[in-house]
């Protein structure tokens, strides 16, 4: 199941660096028209580059003395709102939660893959996006759930950009807080020229997500987090581009918990991909989100 899963990722990467802009959409009007995996989500997306995920962005959405909060969900490299977010969107929207989600980091507007950009800039953009959250819906603070580079990016925006006061909890799913070496790879590209140039123009993204990266090493540096903001990290030990899997754990503090879903349910053969169309892995975000609803659902 992951070497099948690994397979579409992959196909869906190279065929997202070559495609051209498609038809805005606001995609599927209602959660009974979403998609129901990664894959016919991309499909869909490729064709319809601004759809936005079933449930979300709704600025009329009344928050509520149960989910005073909005949360705005982050994509990850090379994905977009709709690709990312199919599933977990309408089902945070149908347990009571406003939901907003945004594209971010595309080097070249004609494509239709997002999050390549350099990562500084594209907090800037989710800074932006919240700001414009918060005046439409009158809260004071976001939650934000963000997967693989969104799971990370947003603690630029924490860090340097003033988030710490507009942000709640951040939930990262595969985050890349310290970075991938992709199995080996990262320091096989670094090391080519041609190959290095292409992903320092085409993925700036890509190369300061690397292990070791200077990006990384200063985001990380004086402390990995902020004593005012809420963190959890879910990951898989089956990722297989933020790898090691352990890259992803925030270091320990009273503020960060770091969840393996192996240790929830053994069986469970989610990997990077997946992770955000996990259906423990969304149980546990909207646990994380809001504590009285359940934290697991039957494993496999």
């Amino acid at each position: 199941m992951r070497s099948r899963s690994t397979r579409v990722s992959l196909i869906a990467a190279a065929v997202a660096l070559v495609a051209g802009a498609g038809i805005a959409t606001i995609g599927p009007a209602s959660a009974a028209d979403a998609p129901t995996n990664f894959q016919s989500a991309y499909e869909y997306s490729v064709a319809n580059p601004n759809a936005t995920p079933p449930g979300a962005n709704n600025f009329g959405c009344p928050l509520s003395f149960l989910h005073p909060r909005p949360v705005v969900l982050v994509h990850g490299t090379f994905e977009n709102m709709y690709d990312n977010w199919g599933t977990m969107s309408p089902t945070l929207q149908a347990a009571g939660f406003c939901v907003f989600a945004l594209n971010y980091g595309s080097v070249d507007p004609t494509r239709t893959i997002n999050g390549t950009g350099d990562i500084p800039t594209s907090a800037k953009e989710l800074s932006a996006f919240i700001d414009q959250v918060l005046a439409k819906t009158g809260a004071s603070k976001v939650d934000i759930v963000g997967h693989s580079q969104g799971g990370m990016m947003p603690r630029y925006y924490i860090k340097n950009l003033g988030g710490a006061s507009k942000v709640n909890k951040l939930i990262g799913l595969a985050p890349s807080n310290h970075g991938t070496t992709v199995a080996g790879l990262s320091n096989l590209l670094t090391s080519i020229p041609l190959a290095k140039s292409f992903i320092d123009t085409q993925c700036p993204a890509c190369s300061q997500q690397f292990a070791g990266s200077e990006f990384l090493t200063q985001l990380n540096a004086g402390g990995e987090t902020d004593p005012a903001v809420k963190y959890t990290v879910i990951q898989t030990r089956y990722d297989e581009v933020v790898t090691p899997y352990t890259s992803a754990w925030l270091a320990p503090a009273s503020n960060v918990k770091n969840k393996l879903v192996q240790d929830m349910c053994p069986l469970d053969p989610v990997e990077h991909i997946g992770i955000a169309w996990d259906p423990l892995v969304i149980q546990q975000t909207m646990h994380e989100l809001d504590s009285r609803l359940p934290a697991v659902v039957a494993c496999l």
